[in-house]
């Protein structure tokens, strides 16, 4: 009987306890001791507790709440009002239990997303040394996303905010650093709370929401693709098993013999792959939304480099989904792909293009980086000017400021006799060749061959011609995948790669025609 009554006891405090921690309210990990809130626009602030159980989220003098409605999952959100950039702020948010955040800064929030050049840590960088002892900054917070790709959305993440310092910033993404460092030092010394939220070696559908990636007539290709490796994916899966079996033994042969192991066979694309089309997308940029942000800041294309004319659509629409998503037509810059050479001729270039073509959305900027690449890495060492120049395009895009932002885009083009006569906008106080002569102009006649041109500035123009080319139909600038440019403007900013005509491509599906 003594036994029976211990056992119910036993349930009763374990149902008491198990009921406590149901009821405890918990709130998203974006919101936890030194997190940053984006200043001057409404901040929702979500996280779970008991269907009905009252929130209270106290903040800045405000005092908001919400209770979770049946059906709910037990999620609450409330909206704070526009708030005061400063701090350090405590946050208390209340229900059955109480929360107090402490450290918490208001100021400018950034989502740092893409592939492995964003990815890439301050501690990988040319003068990585240097810039970590000086990462001593507390008013800039970083935030890891942990890698997560997953089949359907998840709603938290596990990671948490910590002050920047040169243990907290060296394995922090270095564009992301570089950019945050500049801001804060261009407004003042405020807030800065940047999340990095980037996987190496990811094409852009994989952070693309399902909605987008099932019904958008652009992604028509990504889908037939994804159902073929979906198909083939029992017989590929099995033979990249046995394929590993076959590594084990040749890598323990090769340490044996005090040799380096060669890599492990990689896994195929198909279902469990960190590639397959949303599922970044639903482990890494749902959770996040809708945090109050201030814009994205992007490095990636690598992965889609030869699928460059897909890219001309699927990257705008990826960026148009970010926005829907987070109800806002934020602010999104991104990274032009830096010189390289890949075995396939003009895919960068292309693609590069492509992403040139996605400046007619509004409210983007894009950083040039023509004079950091390294032909034979895929990942430049030198990512402070990478960040810097996507901090400009921050300052004039989103903040308003009256500055130079970007190099020298091709705006027009004017045949006068045999010269090609080309204009540009960003001019930045003038053009400027870093040498003796303008490098990477190719110029062709009707007959589409391009041949090296001679280019010289005259004004605002480029004037562009070759003597064995009577009538001038086209001009190239860095048309290559590793161009070799010198076209500034007096701004110190390096002109993007551009063609003046719309020739077929080489990424270009065959039965269609370049647009």
């Amino acid at each position: 009987m003594r036994s029976i009554f211990r056992a119910i006891t036993s349930l009763i405090i374990g149902l008491s306890i198990s009921s406590f921690a149901l009821a405890a309210v918990k709130p998203h990990a974006l919101f936890a001791d030194g997190a940053v809130l984006q200043q001057g626009m409404p901040v929702p602030v979500w996280g779970w507790a008991d269907d009905g159980e009252k929130v209270t989220v106290e903040f800045q003098g405000q005092k908001v709440s919400a209770t979770p409605s049946a059906g709910s999952g037990g999620k609450w959100m409330v909206m704070l009002k526009a708030l005061k950039a400063g701090g350090p702020f405590e946050m208390k948010i209340s229900g059955t239990n109480t929360i107090t955040l402490k450290n918490v800064l208001v100021g400018e929030v950034w989502l740092c997303s893409g592939q492995s050049n964003m990815a890439w840590r301050l501690s990988q960088t040319s003068n990585a040394e240097a810039d970590i002892a000086a990462a001593k900054y507390p008013n800039i917070h970083l935030f890891t996303v942990p890698n997560n790709p997953k089949d359907e959305p998840v709603a938290d993440v596990k990671a948490a905010w910590q002050e920047c310092t040169p243990e907290t910033a060296k394995n922090f993404s270095a564009v992301g650093y570089f950019f945050g460092r500049a801001l804060q030092l261009a407004r003042q010394g405020v807030p800065v709370g940047l999340i990095n939220s980037s996987v190496g070696g990811t094409p852009s559908e994989a952070w693309t929401s399902g909605e987008v990636v099932r019904n958008d007539p652009n992604f028509a290709g990504v889908r037939e693709r994804y159902a073929k490796a979906v198909a083939d994916w029992p017989e590929a899966k099995a033979k990249w098993e046995a394929a590993l079996e076959k590594h084990k033994e040749i890598a323990a042969k090769a340490r044996g013999e005090g040799k380096t192991a060669p890599p492990a066979p990689a896994k195929p694309f198909g279902p469990e792959h960190q590639n397959r089309p949303v599922g970044l997308y639903n482990g890494m940029i749902a959770p996040l939304v809708p945090y109050a942000l201030r814009g994205a800041i992007w490095y990636q294309g690598e992965s889609n480099a030869g699928r460059a004319y897909e890219y001309r659509s699927i990257f705008p629409a990826m960026i148009q989904d970010w926005r829907k998503a987070w109800n806002s037509e934020m602010t999104f810059l991104f990274v032009q792909l830096a010189p390289y050479a890949p075995p396939a001729a003009y895919t960068y270039a292309e693609l590069r293009e492509a992403q040139l073509l996605t400046l007619k959305l509004p409210k983007t900027g894009m950083a040039v980086i023509t004079d950091v690449g390294e032909e034979r890495d895929i990942h430049p060492k030198q990512k402070q000017p990478v960040g810097e120049r996507l901090a400009l395009a921050a300052r004039a895009i989103a903040y308003g400021e009256k500055i130079e932002y970007s190099g020298p885009v091709y705006s027009g083009l004017k045949v006068e006799g045999n010269r090609a006569v080309l204009s540009f906008k960003h001019a930045g106080g003038g053009l400027v060749a870093k040498g003796d002569k303008l490098t990477g102009f190719t110029i062709a006649g009707a007959d589409q061959k391009f041949v090296p041109a001679e280019a010289e500035i005259k004004g605002d123009k480029i004037i562009v011609s070759n003597s064995s080319v009577a009538t001038p139909v086209a001009v190239r600038f860095g048309w290559e995948n590793w161009p070799v440019l010198n076209l500034w403007n007096k701004a110190g900013l390096p002109a993007t790669p551009f063609r003046t005509d719309d020739f077929p491509m080489v990424t270009a599906p065959k039965q269609q025609a370049a647009k």
